[in-house]
């Protein structure tokens, strides 16, 4: 359900009958929605799994930062980890730390450095630094970005072994062509309370299908600003200004087209795109701006996206009268001197300004806002 402290949101049943594990998972279906730091949705999944007696809960998570891989360690876990956050000991792994079979430096730092002396039992003290030893290798091997166990805990019996009771686990998507086979059939679901609009699915259909990215998130339908920006950087910078400048609230949608999509591919995005921005003219009469925007391109042919987006803004010109829009276009790079001229040769009844490298990346953003405040 990706979200966490359910215990706390009354989602864990503890030693339960089945029946009333089921009668448990019923009443909380049967609620209309959850709500988890602001986002509202529904629970849909639980997991059931035999109750495991135990004396002691630990907490670890392992998290990949830009400077290396975080492990925390705490010996008081549970759902109280966070009022006992003081017993929280963290080490930093480098990435350029590589661990073998029969190299025991990150063993040792995990005993000396993690405070594992505060387990007083020392069988279980040194099974709990194999175990995170054990847990960072994987998080490695499977290119995990966040593996939380909160808690885990140790069989009973002569022959202890850790097991989580509790785990939240994300990988690095992007590592997906080296890790298919091991992941398996490994689903990226939205965020809690996210739902899909059907033109959001139709571009996450398209970017399945291709080696391009195409990324489109609708933030408000209403909006008044619309980008289609070309890379992943470019795509979060014009968003940072356009809320940098004041305009958060008429910004309606964030996304990007990038790793050179072939004429098709751009045209289906832009019209994608399009149909979202001139479905609902706004009801005070105001007009729009579309943001054509990206840096200066490594490899993509700016004059082949750029047919497509054409041809998409061609056979939505009558719409884009009717809603008032003005365009902004900025790009460089391989034939952007071509792409530039379609556009500032292009005869669809709104205002269009073109603008290629003399131009900073992000000029035409108080522009556009200009527009849409009259000035």
């Amino acid at each position: 359900m990706l979200f966490g402290q359910r215990g706390k949101h009354g989602l864990v049943l503890l030693d339960a009958t089945i029946e009333q594990a089921e009668k448990f998972c019923i009443d909380w279906f049967a609620k209309p929605f959850l709500e988890i730091n602001g986002a509202k949705g529904e629970v849909t999944h639980f997991i059931i799994e035999p109750f495991v007696p135990h004396d002691e809960e630990f907490y670890l998570s392992i998290e990949s930062l830009r400077e290396g891989d975080l492990i925390s360690f705490s010996p008081t876990g549970g759902v109280e980890v966070e009022e006992n956050w003081k017993n929280l000991r963290q080490i930093l792994v480098s990435p350029l730390e590589n661990f073998s079979d029969s190299d025991h430096t990150l063993l040792d730092k995990v005993q000396t450095e993690l405070a594992l002396d505060r387990i007083t039992d020392p069988k279980k003290r040194e099974l709990t630094a194999e175990f995170i030893d054990a847990c960072h290798r994987l998080f490695r091997d499977l290119d995990f970005s966040l593996l939380e166990m909160n808690p885990f805990t140790f069989t009973k019996g002569d022959s202890p072994s850790a097991l989580p009771l509790d785990l939240r686990a994300e990988v690095d998507d992007t590592a997906d062509f080296k890790n298919v086979k091991n992941w398996g059939e490994l689903e990226f679901p939205q965020p809690f309370g996210k739902k899909l609009l059907p033109e959001e699915s139709f571009i996450s259909s398209l970017d399945e299908k291709t080696g391009a990215s195409l990324k489109l998130t609708v933030l408000k339908p209403t909006g008044r600003i619309w980008l289609m920006v070309a890379g992943g950087g470019a795509s979060v910078i014009f968003a940072d200004t356009v809320a940098d400048l004041g305009a958060a609230d008429e910004l309606a949608n964030y996304g990007e087209y990038s790793g050179n999509p072939n004429e098709e591919e751009t045209a289906a995005y832009a019209k994608t795109l399009l149909d979202l921005a001139t479905r609902n003219v706004d009801p005070e009469g105001r007009g729009k701006v579309l943001l054509i925007g990206g840096a200066i391109a490594n490899f993509t042919d700016v004059a082949k996206t750029f047919k497509g987006i054409i041809h998409a803004l061609e056979l939505y010109k009558e719409k884009l009268v009717e809603n008032k829009f003005r365009i902004f276009v900025r790009r460089a790079g391989p034939n952007y001197e071509e792409g530039l001229r379609m556009m500032k040769s292009l005869q669809l009844g709104v205002p269009i300004e073109v603008f290629g490298p003399e131009t900073t990346m992000t000029k035409i953003v108080p522009m556009a806002i200009d527009y849409i405040r009259g000035r």
